[in-house]
């Protein structure tokens, strides 16, 4: 990836382009590695940002975590537009769509005053932050200096999208010269946030007990409580502080170190390179215009019910753990799969048709596909 896109220095960062940057994105996040860049920005949305009284607030008072169903609903949406404008380049039509209806999403909550550009910025930030220290911590290497520099440029070229004002609160607004930098500023700022506002509140303490069992939902019941732990573990103590969850007792810290331990030097020295992206998102269904999702979290939303998912080694598993397989109840968990304009929650589904329009018409008519910071605002 390196050779191919020519970024050979710190001097070349600053030509790099958006389409590059989401190129190495993908690279990261489906082959090189998959498993701990997803799990970073789960931790990242749903549960690091959810230590913040304004966001936790938010969702106590939507009920989007009030049971197992809607939990995983609004995991898979999340999720799902993610990938879109992650997997696919910045221009191409399924990205633009995905932002589109992300900003539609957001744009009620804001107009109502409830997200707040900080809120916004924040979780800009772990989306940057979150990955490149995971993989720092726990993976069989670290980022490189241009694969750091790719996320930031972009999810840059994300908050830009997005609308987020960086003025009064990143240093060197618009001053950019290339992502490392933007990255320094956004992960500085970020510190100095939670230092302030990430601190125990009821509604964060709310949302961590309906998203830990969501978690944990496959985990059998003797060993819930150690899991329970393992997760209080990964927090770290600032997040574990204000979600008011107990520390762990040690033997748990001892026993998460030399799980990912193990797992660093198994890849490091035992596994061939990867040669098949990892990614939960698929093909149009050229039949129904439609798309799936490959993985779910506790409830088969978007999950196609093929006799593979339904009675393979995996839906076995799953029934055997007494979980719930694809088909199952009807079109519950809607089987027929998803278009973009109808994900978030149900109160918005099929809504914001003229709004995401507008969106769509701007962000083809603005979003670069060059360097972000050339366009920096």
């Amino acid at each position: 990836m390196h050779k191919q896109l020519n970024y050979p220095d710190r001097a070349s960062f600053s030509r790099m382009t958006n389409d590059d940057a989401q190129a190495v994105v993908k690279y990261l996040a489906t082959l090189e590695f998959p498993t701990l860049y997803e799990m970073s920005l789960q931790f990242a949305l749903f549960k690091k940002t959810y230590g913040i009284p304004t966001i936790s607030s938010l969702l106590v008072d939507t009920k989007e975590f009030s049971s197992p169903e809607r939990s995983s609903k609004r995991y898979a949406d999340t999720g799902l537009l993610i990938s879109e404008f992650s997997i696919h380049p910045p221009k191409s039509e399924r990205a633009v769509k995905a932002i589109a209806r992300m900003n539609y999403l957001h744009g009620h909550y804001q107009k109502a005053g409830r997200i707040t550009n900080d809120d916004l910025l924040y979780t800009l930030s772990v989306f940057i932050t979150e990955p490149i220290a995971w993989v720092a911590k726990y993976e069989w290497r670290s980022m490189t200096e241009m694969e750091i520099c790719a996320v930031s440029t972009f999810w840059k070229s994300m908050g830009d999208a997005m609308g987020i004002n960086y003025e009064g609160s990143l240093p060197r607004a618009s001053h950019w010269v290339d992502g490392l930098e933007f990255y320094e500023d956004i992960k500085s700022w970020a510190e100095n946030y939670e230092k302030t506002y990430m601190v125990p509140a009821a509604t964060n303490k709310k949302t961590a007990d309906e998203l830990v069992p969501l978690l944990l939902t496959y985990v059998p019941n003797i060993f819930q409580t150690s899991a329970r732990a393992m997760v209080a573990v990964i927090m770290g103590d600032r997040l574990r502080a204000a979600m008011i969850y107990p520390i762990p007792s040690k033997p748990y810290f001892q026993c998460a170190s030399i799980v990912f331990a193990v797992r660093k030097f198994i890849l490091r020295h035992l596994c061939l390179p990867r040669y098949k992206e990892s990614t939960q998102i698929g093909d149009q269904d050229p039949k129904t215009g439609r798309y799936y999702l490959s993985t779910y979290l506790a409830r088969p939303f978007y999950n196609k019910p093929t006799f593979l998912n339904r009675w393979g080694p995996e839906g076995w598993l799953v029934r055997l753990l007494g979980g719930v397989v694809p088909g199952s109840e009807g079109k519950r968990y809607e089987p027929d799969g998803y278009l973009i304009s109808e994900v978030g929650p149900d109160r918005f589904r099929d809504k914001g048709v003229k709004e995401t329009d507008a969106y769509e018409a701007k962000l083809n008519a603005e979003r670069p596909r060059g360097c972000p910071f050339a366009f920096g605002k």
